[in-house]
């Protein structure tokens, strides 16, 4: 497929899980991938596996939390490449227990990654994809924020807000051409999800509920989510803007 020819796509948290899986389906589909993870390296390895499949991308590291890094991520982006038609914001982190668990560096970090990070990304890039004649941003929220979901209070709050975040950049940019969408995955295996089911004290049941959650009975798979993204980033969905949609197995149905 070639859905996505001449497409500069910024892709965040593109290390590992969805954010690499969204940065392989777009590269496949003929765009140019601009991957960038906090870990340097993780987007540099995404980067070599596009280039031995023939696609374009290239790998920068970036701290989303710092709109710093950002600003720096931006102006590489208008130097090398001139100019951006898509913009995923992936990269976030789960917290785990209520709001009375978490303390006030957990609720601070969530938010600066979870929801400031993707404030700074759109926030910079947004006149440039204007400038650019429009385009798609497409947001990674979670089922957590427009449902909630037990023991994942201060993660709710982040996801909701940006939900919010994409429904208020979808109505004020409509006539710039650009069009704003979250994906709300259920449980999805990525490595952070492992990490998580793995620190349980029983993980084998950890397991269990995790994907007694969704009546598919299993977990969803990040190259579903990234599927899904290429579409809101293709020209096919150009009639779609402001959605937070919900790919869970069923789990809200």
């Amino acid at each position: 497929m070639d859905r996505l020819n001449g497409i500069t796509a910024v892709v965040t948290g593109a290390g590992a899980g969805i954010g690499e899986q969204i940065c392989l389906r777009f590269a496949r589909e003929g765009a140019t991938v601009v991957a960038l993870d906090r870990d340097g390296a993780s987007a540099e390895a995404v980067v070599r596996r596009i280039g031995e499949d023939g696609g374009a991308a290239h790998a920068h590291q970036c701290d989303i939390s710092s709109n710093a890094d950002c600003g720096k991520a931006l102006e590489w982006v208008k130097r090398e490449l001139g100019g951006v038609h898509a913009l995923c914001n992936v990269a976030g982190i789960v917290d785990s227990g209520t709001l009375l668990d978490a303390d006030e560096e957990s609720w601070r970090r969530t938010m600066e990654i979870n929801l400031t990070g993707a404030y700074y990304m759109c926030r910079l890039f947004v006149p440039l994809m204007i400038a650019s004649g429009g385009g798609s941003i497409v947001n990674i929220a979670s089922v957590a924020g427009p449902f909630a979901v037990r023991q994942r209070g201060v993660y709710s709050v982040s996801k909701a807000g940006l939900i919010g975040l994409t429904k208020s950049l979808a109505i004020d940019f409509i006539g710039d051409g650009i069009r704003a969408n979250a994906i709300c995955p259920g449980t999805v295996e990525t490595p952070s999800w492992h990490e998580r089911v793995n620190q349980a004290a029983d993980p084998e049941q950890a397991l269990q509920e995790f994907i007694a959650r969704q009546p598919m009975g299993r977990v969803g798979q990040p190259e579903e989510i990234a599927a899904l993204a290429a579409y809101l980033a293709a020209p096919e969905s150009a009639y779609m803007t402001g959605q937070a949609i919900a790919i869970d197995g069923g789990m809200t149905m």
